[in-house]
């Protein structure tokens, strides 16, 4: 028992002994995490050299453009060929991929030879030997009467314009058929099918093995995002924002970019961590130069990496009692795979004593050891320097996303990962090491980088079917020139009908006399009070106008909120709430003894007999008070203020919030005679001719009109450009019929429209993995704000999926590119809309004046116009191709209708007076 132990002590000992013996003199292939990390950022650098157009040129690392733009989302299904180019033998699968009850794949595949006088000869041999294999396969599948979509895996660097063709750059893994290089392989297997003639084959995608490896992956788990292959070769690729991807035109979404790291190096960036034995196998090789991080990690190189270890060491008589045999010197006789058997934990020195034997060594019980830690620190180099590259583009990922932590998938594939007994645990180890704020799942790829093609094919197949729909979705709401110049005649139309004592009643364009006369004129002062009600919020204002050479208007204002049940009760508790709010005010500006002129902005459709006067027609925008309609606001609001019995007020004036904007901008510029509102609501006013408007009496001079346009559509003038989901839309309101043309252009519903087209396309699978949340199902969760926010040009996608998830919708990047052309179509058809109506009234000022061009100024409010990102451009455009006789000059209007209110006030104050004084 005495004597057992101490032969383990020994042999303990001894162990320890060899192994520092070979770590010292293996010193330079051991790293700390700072070198490793320092690698990290070498890598990082070289990263974006290849991204950047102008450097990719010197850049070892290519970051070649795969055109794969999305992982499979669980939705694809079809019958698909797979062809697999990339080592020692060739394989050919026929993937089936069905949804019964869940997404199913079935596979079935064969093994080719791929002979070495094929692979060193002409790449026709090549190619023809493929085109044979692909053959004999669908023969004996009974397939070859179909023309299937093939996917090819060819893993070999290539340079892409489009999915289905590649020029191959360089031969790596002692592939070196002749006549291939700088040509697309896509055309060479095209041509070799074509002349056998017995078959056909749409080849609809080109992939590298490592693409094909994280495609197999994310069809398991979407959230695979990375692939890499350590096996006989080794590289990796990785889902880049298309934006920092300077060699491929767009900014929108993702793409899978293949790095071929394996060149990392090539411009010397390795050469202090380089060992003497790297540069021999380097300049061994088939490619000297090139592929130098290949060489220090794949498994083509590490079992001759091992070998001339050995041979050093037993020169310098540290191994096998300096003992050399010719065995020993011979390339290629030490394989990776024998590092791997020499590695396992309980029989490696017995693997070691075999190997070494075949090598024509008698090793002793101490080279054993020696030759088995030198296994160790070689493989477990490659697996420190692969977790140093891998953790590069991790960071990138969590940079690209923005996110505090990233968590992530990486599929994963090749022999020397799998076969090996400790690599995995290895690369896993470092990997969380040197990205501690990173959770990485690795996912071992079962079913090859063919399965990977085939989905590759099968996600293009399923992107191109989709597009085709959305396309024919999103078509009705692409308006031609003809037909806006159709929107604008109709409008002409219903101005006129609106204008003429004839039709005015059976109008829908009601075109309602305001009684206001005039803009500004510069003389008006004093002090006033303004309202401003016309959504969920409501406004008092104290206006004081200075007149004058200094001419100012000093405003003070506070808003109060106007709760939904006040919105939808009875009228008196409306009015009630109003004076309420209005006394609040008072009391904080202490005026509450003063007997002050009121403007009252009134942003619903009223019939005025005076300019104090106004019956309302019907409440829009979501009220619906009971007891207003067809009553006289003025009067309502008086009885409130007698009924409170706190203060005194003047009411001047009642005006329509469009009105308003127009009055605030007169005052800033004089040629400002139209008033636009594009934000919850949409309608517009502009200074009529009195003659023309037959509602009032007389024939002089102007009146401003409030056109209330967003009833325009009502007599079904429109239907023939409103689509389902506009009808949806209108079934679903609060007043189903009515404001038609609003609900196509106003901010109120735009996001209604999208929601609706959403839930259409999600039910036929083409958004967020076919699932409608309850989220989807919520009306008015898509506010104005975040269409404009989602069709921000400064918002990256990942933004805009940060948005939809704070929407509750689980996006992926499709969906996010999907969504925001929803958005973008949307609100382009709503800002067109409103720009052919503006044509329509702008044209009309221009006749009414008989002149052959007219100047104007448009004053324009609203959230719509002010913060939509591209509304305001689209329809200037609009309004410039369909009036062409008009410059239109559109005024933002800085203090909202509340100031124009005051304003008008002030006017009807100052021609008050001016008639007394007569």
């Amino acid at each position: 028992m005495i004597a057992a132990q101490l032969l383990a002590y020994y042999f303990t000992e001894l162990k320890d002994d060899q192994v520092k013996k070979i770590d010292k003199y293996l010193y330079s292939m051991r790293f700390s995490d700072e070198t490793l990390l320092d690698i990290t950022n070498r890598f990082r650098m070289e990263l974006v050299k290849g991204l950047g157009r102008d450097t990719n040129a010197t850049a070892s690392l290519k970051m070649l453009p795969t055109f794969v733009r999305s992982i499979p989302d669980g939705s694809e299904k079809g019958d698909f060929i797979a062809l697999d180019l990339g080592g020692s033998y060739f394989r050919i699968l026929r993937v089936k991929v069905s949804h019964e009850k869940k997404q199913t794949v079935q596979m079935e595949s064969e093994i080719f030879d791929t002979p070495e006088d094929i692979i060193h000869g002409t790449g026709t041999q090549l190619f023809d030997h493929v085109a044979e294999c692909l053959g004999t396969f669908m023969e004996k599948h009974n397939i070859k009467d179909k023309k299937l979509p093939v996917g090819f895996t060819f893993s070999f660097p290539c340079q892409q314009a489009k999915l289905d063709e590649g020029y191959l750059i360089t031969w790596t893994k002692s592939f070196k058929a002749s006549g291939v290089e700088g040509m697309d392989v896509v055309n060479l297997l095209n041509k070799a099918i074509k002349k056998r003639g017995d078959y056909e084959a749409d080849i609809m995608a080109v992939v590298n093995d490592t693409v094909g490896t994280m495609m197999t992956c994310g069809f398991d788990d979407q959230r695979c995002e990375v692939g890499i292959i350590i096996g006989t070769g080794t590289n990796a690729c990785y889902m880049e924002e298309l934006r920092h991807i300077d060699l491929v035109e767009g900014d929108e979404g993702r793409m899978c970019v293949n790095t071929e790291w394996g060149a990392f190096g090539d411009d010397g960036r390795l050469e202090d961590i380089r060992t003497e034995f790297d540069r021999e196998i380097d300049r061994g090789s088939l490619n000297p130069g090139k592929q130098l991080f290949e060489k220090m990690v794949s498994g083509l190189y590490m079992g001759e990496l091992v070998r001339l270890i050995l041979v050093k060491m037993a020169r310098e008589g540290l191994l096998f009692e300096g003992q050399i045999t010719p065995e020993m010197l011979t390339k290629g006789k030490f394989e990776t795979k024998h590092v791997s058997a020499i590695e396992k934990s309980k029989e490696g020195l017995t693997k070691a004593r075999d190997v070494l034997s075949k090598l024509g060594v008698e090793p002793s019980a101490d080279d054993c050891v020696a030759v088995q830690h030198i296994c160790s620190i070689v493989s477990h180099r490659s697996a420190n320097l692969v977790a140093a590259v891998l953790a590069g583009i991790l960071m990138r990922l969590k940079e690209n996303k923005g996110v505090g932590r990233l968590r992530t998938t990486v599929g994963i594939d090749g022999s020397l990962y799998k076969m090996h007994p400790q690599y995995s645990r290895r690369l896993h180890k470092t990997v969380r090491r040197l990205v501690p704020d990173c959770d990485v799942r690795f996912l071992l790829s079962n079913s090859g980088s063919g399965k990977g093609a085939a989905m590759v094919t099968a996600v293009a197949y399923r992107l191109a079917e989709q597009s085709k729909q959305i396309v024919q979705i999103l078509s009705e709401f692409r308006l031609t020139t003809e037909q806006l110049l159709e929107v604008k005649n109709r409008m002409r139309v219903e101005i006129q009908n609106g204008l003429s004592k004839r039709t005015h009643d059976s109008a829908t364009v009601k075109m309602l006399p305001t009684f206001v006369q005039s803009t500004p004129n510069g003389t008006e002062h004093g002090d006033f009070l303004a309202l401003d009600l016309g959504g969920t919020n409501f406004r008092v204002l104290l206006v004081k106008i200075r007149s004058g050479k200094k001419r100012s208007v000093e405003m003070h204002n506070k808003i109060y909120a106007i709760p939904l049940e006040v919105m939808q009760g009875t009228g008196e508790e409306l009015f009630d709430h109003i004076v309420h709010c209005i006394s609040d005010f008072l009391d904080y500006m202490g005026m509450k003894n003063a007997r002050l002129p009121l403007g009252f902005t009134f942003s619903f459709p009223c019939k005025q007999t005076s300019l104090d006067a106004g019956t309302l027609v019907t409440w829009t925008k979501g009220f619906k008070a009971t007891d207003c309609e067809g009553e006289d606001v003025v009067g309502l609001l008086r009885e409130a203020i007698k009924r409170r019995e706190e203060f005194e007020l003047d009411v001047v004036a009642i005006v329509n919030d469009t009105v308003g904007t127009m009055m605030t901008c007169a005052y800033e510029e004089p040629t400002c005679e139209v008033g636009l509102i594009a934000g919850t609501g949409s309608n517009a006013c502009y200074m009529e001719e009195m003659r023309n408007v037959e509602m009032v009496d007389g024939d002089e001079g102007q009146m401003c009109v409030n056109m209330e346009w967003g009833a325009f559509g009502d007599n079904g003038c429109l239907d023939d450009m409103r689509t389902e989901y506009d009808r949806a839309v209108d079934d679903l309101s609060l007043n189903p019929g009515k404001q038609r043309y609003e609900k196509m252009c106003s901010g109120m519903y735009l996001g209604e429209i999208v929601r609706n087209i959403l839930i259409d396309m999600t039910k036929k699978g083409f958004l967020f993995r076919g699932q409608i949340s309850e989220t989807l199902k919520t009306r008015g969760i898509f506010e104005t704000k975040f269409l404009s926010q989602i069709e921000s040009d400064r918002l990256a996608l990942l933004q805009v999926r940060s948005i939809l998830q704070h929407l509750g919708l689980d996006s992926t990047c499709d969906d996010s590119i999907i969504v925001k052309e929803v958005c973008g179509i949307v609100s382009r058809r709503a800002a067109q809309l409103c720009g052919a109506g503006m044509a329509a009234v702008v044209d009309k000022i221009r006749e009414n004046r008989g002149v052959d061009h007219l100047n104007i100024t448009v004053g324009v409010d609203g959230t719509l116009y002010k913060l939509h990102p591209h509304f305001s451009g689209i329809m200037h455009q609009t309004v410039n191709e369909l009036a062409p006789k008009c410059s239109v000059n559109f005024l933002l209007s800085e203090d909202g209708s509340g100031k124009g209110a005051a304003l008008i006030t002030a006017v009807g104050c100052r021609q008050r007076q001016e008639q007394n004084s007569k």
